[in-house]
């Protein structure tokens, strides 16, 4: 046994030790007593030594044999000096060395030892005692402190609570935000928009978003020239300026500045004498028809404004051979709130971002390309009077209370000399940006975005409108959040600049943080012209947000007396939302309140800026509680995507959008049906087997919601395309208004190949959405399976 004992652990020694000094030590104080001899004594230490060898033998406690060396030593030392009090009865881990001192010839005659430990025992129960007490009190001193500095009306984050947004929203009062649009206005009338964003920023600041700052780009800006654009009449040499008023200097005077920016920005700069060919709203359909009656070369197109993107039918008249245009909204197309038949409005020729560096950010030292005009066109919009003049033709815009539209008869001819002035400079645009970090997720930014007003154009009191509201969300949340209360992920609170030219602060901004934001951006909210009109609300999202939007708005309407029922569409928007949703893939909102007469007539009339003075806001909204309601719409959503642990978005919604987006389709193609059908069959196991953690807190282990909300956020940028006809949106899901349902660009390529033998321009649009529905459907499919191998690695 001396073998195996020599190597274990010098600690096994030390407990050894214990004992056998215990019953050595025993054993040679008895000597002195009175009631056991020599003989006795001997005995007693033998029996007791054989007791212990032979407990140490047993296989059950090898972890506890002793050096037999030492075993001899403690066995027969005879000068080991041992003091009885300081020394504990040793105790094996199962209790069996315990008997060592239950001999009755030994405790029984030796009992100094028991008042000594229950006096130790004592003393250790009283220390216990006063530890657990001082923990007690400081517990409770921490607490109180805490207590103070943590106030009761402070939600805790990470839950969706209705009560806490109502709370937060109800501090939001059209008074306010009424007082807020007027402080604006009186400070906009600078040519250079730091002014304003200087006033934004500070204001942000002071309400509590400290985290505020200034992002500027130096940009190339079309600008008015020194004098504005003019038409004149070749056959009777009468100048007209764009609004319809004669070429005299007492009318230029009259009109002020807003005759200068009667303009097309990034239009060609010079002189053009041409014939007026009338093409009406410059559709497929009207270019046909005209290129067959007549050449267009080099003629100068009277185009309406409406049902298409302004650019792409420029790009159709440059195809077309067209070397100008005059642009103008037929009375009939206008909204009843708008008067809109002598007024002048500029457009832009920009599809987005600074011209001079495509594709990437404004930075001092970026490479700039030569772009003073983005179109080979003349371009200039013109008053509907002075395209009333143009036709020669009064009798034609009404009869017996019905409006007719212009229209030049084919039969008579128009040639005209037109001039377009304008100057291309370098400008600094300014965004302000703030944040609100989130508690949880600060990586992930729900962006809430206006514009503001622009120096050298004008955009009427919109700007103001939509700063208003922004403000007025940001006073109320800052009020919740001094309260100690944070959203889980960040929101970004947005002021874009240069919006009038082709939403440039929000491009430039955008490519400079594409590569966070492409990763990081769940949502954009847009706060753009809200107050249009006092009809009907008017909210636009993508397929993703619809059932959010629709369940928000039907709750407002259960508090509000008068509440129209508003569908939401995911239709072409105007504004800075645009970036988002054709780049990003970001699933977006907004909100507005719009004229029923423009929701029937013609889209894209948006596009048309008018000055100050043609919309009044004031009229329109003159309570401001429609600008109440649209704050609080737009604050609920933001609310709700900033804080569900699971993203509110609905991923079966975009397979039925896809669905829907092909039953009419001209023509009828099988296999994108057949692929869009399965689609909607990943899509329902996704929503019935993965948003599950979105109903049950259960279910919400923290891996399996960050991976669930990655690939919500993501559903988007599969329908993402790389070629479009200038003016579309490069996410297929959104229809170019509420009258088409089909995919725009199957629409458009299903137009153009009519007249040709040869169908190549639409079957690369079929592949194109194909590819798409593809891609989401594999997108599903994988997020699935990366689901069940996580599930089955934490089995």
């Amino acid at each position: 046994m001396g073998e195996n004992e020599a190597g274990l652990p010098n600690m096994a020694l030390q407990g050894k030790k214990m004992a056998y000094h215990k019953v050595k030590a025993d054993l040679r104080t008895s000597g002195h007593s009175q009631y056991l001899d020599s003989d006795d004594l001997q005995a007693t230490a033998l029996d007791l030594e054989w007791d212990m060898e032979k407990e140490l033998e047993e296989p059950s406690f090898d972890q506890f044999q002793t050096d037999n060396a030492e075993h001899q030593n403690l066995g027969h030392s005879e000068t080991l000096d041992l003091h009885l009090d300081s020394i504990q009865p040793a105790t094996s881990p199962k209790g069996r060395f315990q008997r060592l001192q239950e001999e009755s010839d030994c405790v029984t005659h030796y009992t100094r030892s028991a008042p000594k430990n229950n006096h130790c025992n004592f003393c250790y129960l009283l220390k216990i005692l006063c530890i657990a007490t001082t923990l007690f009190i400081f517990g409770i001193i921490i607490g109180y402190y805490a207590h103070m500095n943590c106030p009761s009306d402070a939600s805790p984050s990470g839950t969706n609570n209705p009560q806490l947004y109502q709370d937060i929203l109800k501090t939001i009062k059209a008074e306010d935000i009424k007082k807020s649009f007027r402080n604006l206005l009186q400070v906009y009338d600078s040519e250079d928009d730091m002014e304003i964003s200087k006033k934004i920023k500070s204001h942000w600041i002071a309400l509590g978003l400290e985290d505020t700052q200034f992002i500027n780009y130096s940009v190339l800006l079309d600008c008015p020239g020194p004098s504005p654009g003019t038409i004149t009449v070749s056959s009777t040499g009468q100048c007209f300026y764009p609004d319809g008023q004669p070429c005299r200097e007492e009318a230029r005077r009259g009109q002020s500045q807003d005759l200068f920016y009667s303009y097309a920005a990034y239009s060609a700069k010079g002189t053009l004498q041409a014939d007026v060919i009338d093409v009406s709203y410059g559709t497929m359909d009207d270019l046909k028809r005209i290129t067959k009656l007549k050449n267009t070369t080099n003629q100068i197109a009277l185009l309406k404004l409406g049902k298409l993107p302004l650019l792409y039918k420029i790009s159709l008249l440059e195809k077309a051979g067209f070397g100008g245009a005059l642009l103008y909204i037929d009375p009939c197309d206008a909204p009843e709130s708008a008067v809109l038949s002598s007024e002048p409005f500029m457009v832009t020729l920009n599809p987005g971002g600074d011209p001079s560096t495509p594709g990437y950010p404004s930075h001092d030292e970026s490479f700039r390309q030569s772009r003073p005009n983005l179109t080979s066109l003349l371009v200039q919009p013109i008053s509907a009077s002075l395209a009333t003049v143009l036709i020669s033709s009064p009798k034609l815009r009404m009869d017996k209370d019905v409006c007719r539209p212009l229209e030049l008869p084919h039969n008579e001819k128009r040639t005209v000399s037109l001039q377009v002035q304008t100057v291309t400079k370098f400008k600094t645009v300014s965004n302000v940006v703030g944040y609100l970090r989130g508690l949880t997720s600060p990586d992930r930014y729900i962006i809430v975005g206006s514009n503001h007003h622009a120096g050298h154009s004008y955009n009427g009191q919109e700007w103001a409108s939509s700063t208003a509201v922004i403000t007025a969300f940001i006073e109320a949340l800052m009020l919740r959040v001094k309260k100690g209360w944070r959203p889980e992920r960040t929101v970004v609170f947005c002021s874009w600049g240069g919006t009038p030219w082709g939403k440039i602060g929000s491009y430039e901004w955008g490519e400079d943080f594409a590569k966070i934001l492409q990763k990081n951006a769940v949502a954009y909210v847009s706060i753009h012209s809200p107050i249009r009109g006092n009809s009907t609300l008017y909210p636009v999202a993508s397929p993703s947000l619809q059932q959010l939007v629709l369940e928000k708005n039907k709750f407002n309407c259960v508090r509000r007396a008068q509440c129209p029922g508003a569908n939401v569409s995911s239709v072409q928007i105007q504004g800075d939302a645009e970036y988002f949703v054709n780049h990003l893939g970001v699933p977006t909102v907004q909100f507005a309140y719009e004229d029923i007469k423009a929701l029937e007539g013609p889209s894209f009339l948006s596009e048309a800026i008018f000055p100050k003075h043609a919309t009044k806001i004031e009229e329109l909204d003159p309570s401001f509680n429609l600008h109440e309601v649209i704050t609080k719409l737009s604050g609920e959503v933001i609310l709700q995507i900033a804080n569900d642990p699971v993203l509110p978005f609905n991923a079966l919604d975009i397979a039925l959008g896809v669905q829907n987006s092909l039953k009419d389709n001209e023509p009828s193609v099988p296999n994108l049906l057949a692929l869009a059908s399965k689609l909607r069959d990943s899509a329902e196991l996704f929503q019935s087997d993965e948003m599950r953690p979105a109903n049950d807190p259960k279910e919400r282990v923290p891996s399996r919601v960050r991976m669930l909300n990655d690939i919500l956020q993501d559903l988007e940028k599969n329908f993402l395309v790389q070629r479009v006809p200038p003016g579309f949106y490069r996410n297929i899901l959104y229809h170019l208004d509420e009258k088409t349902s089909q995919f725009s660009i199957l629409k458009e390529a299903w137009e153009q190949c009519i007249p040709e033998t040869s169908n190549e321009t639409l079957q690369e649009a079929l592949s194109t959405v194909l590819n798409s529905i593809n891609s989401a459907h594999t997108f599903f499919k994988t997020g699935l399976d990366v689901f069940e191998s996580v599930l089955l690695e934490k089995n």
